[in-house]
C-alpha cells in the first residue's frame, strides 16, 4: 500500500499544479472581463473563458475613418488592426512592447499597440502607417527614409517611421544624440540606425510639426 500511495503522489501533485495554474489564469483574465462575464462565472457556468466574454462596442477613428466595432475586451489594438481591419502595415514583432515594430499614434501620441487594449482607444484618433501617407503622396518621413536608405528588410520600418514622426512632433529631434535616445525603443535588426537618424534630422531641418 505504501508503494502504491507513493506512486500516486506525483500525479496528484501535478493535478494540483495544473488546477492552480488554470484557476490563476482564469482569475487574471476575468479581472478585465465585463460584469456579464463575471456574473456567468459566479453562477458556476463551466464553459471556455472566451464564451463568457461578451462583445463590447468600440467607437474609434482610424486613419480618418470613423469605425463602430464590436470586440472582446481582451483584444489588443495591434490584433484589432491586423486581424479585424486588415491594416497589416503595423507589424507584430516581440509582442512584449520591446521592439517598437507595432508603434502607432493614438491622439498624436506614439504607443506600442501590442500593449494597448483596443477598448482603451474609445473615442480616440488612431493613425497607422497606412494613414500617414499614400502611394501617390508619401509622407515627408517616408520620402526621407527612402532617400537615406533607412531600411533593409523593411519589417521594422513602419514602426520606425511612426516613432520618427512622433519624435519630431514631441520636440525630441534637436540633435543626433537626442534622436538616438528617443528612438531607442525601436529596434532595427538590420542595423540601419545611422541612416534612420539622418532621415529624421533632414525632416527636422525643414522645421515644424509633421
Amino acid at each position: 500500500m505504501e508503494n502504491e500511495n507513493n506512486a500516486e503522489e506525483p500525479e496528484s501533485t501535478g493535478a494540483s499544479r495544473r488546477a492552480f495554474l488554470k484557476q490563476s489564469s482564469a482569475l487574471a483574465a476575468f479581472a478585465l472581463a465585463p460584469p456579464a462575464a463575471v456574473h456567468a462565472v459566479e453562477k458556476g457556468v463551466d464553459e471556455k473563458i472566451a464564451v463568457a466574454f461578451e462583445q463590447q462596442p468600440l467607437r474609434v477613428e482610424i486613419n480618418g475613418v470613423a469605425q463602430q466595432l464590436s470586440i472582446e475586451p481582451r483584444v489588443t489594438l495591434l490584433d484589432l488592426l491586423r486581424e479585424q481591419l486588415n491594416l497589416t502595415g503595423t507589424k507584430k514583432g516581440c509582442d512584449h512592447g520591446q521592439c517598437g515594430a507595432c508603434t502607432v499614434h493614438v491622439d498624436g501620441q506614439r504607443v506600442n499597440s501590442c500593449l494597448t487594449l483596443a477598448l482603451t482607444t474609445e473615442g480616440s484618433k488612431v493613425t497607422t502607417i497606412e494613414g500617414l501617407g499614400s502611394v501617390e503622396k508619401l509622407h515627408p518621413m517616408q520620402e526621407a527614409f527612402i532617400k537615406h536608405d533607412g531600411f533593409q528588410c523593411g519589417y521594422c520600418t513602419p514602426g520606425q517611421i511612426m516613432s520618427a514622426v512622433a519624435c519630431i512632433n514631441e520636440g525630441h529631434a534637436n540633435s543626433p544624440d537626442e534622436v538616438r535616445e528617443y528612438m531607442s525603443g525601436n529596434i532595427c535588426r538590420c542595423g540601419a540606425y545611422a541612416n534612420i537618424v539622418e532621415a529624421i534630422m533632414e525632416v527636422k531641418s525643414k522645421g515644424g510639426r509633421i
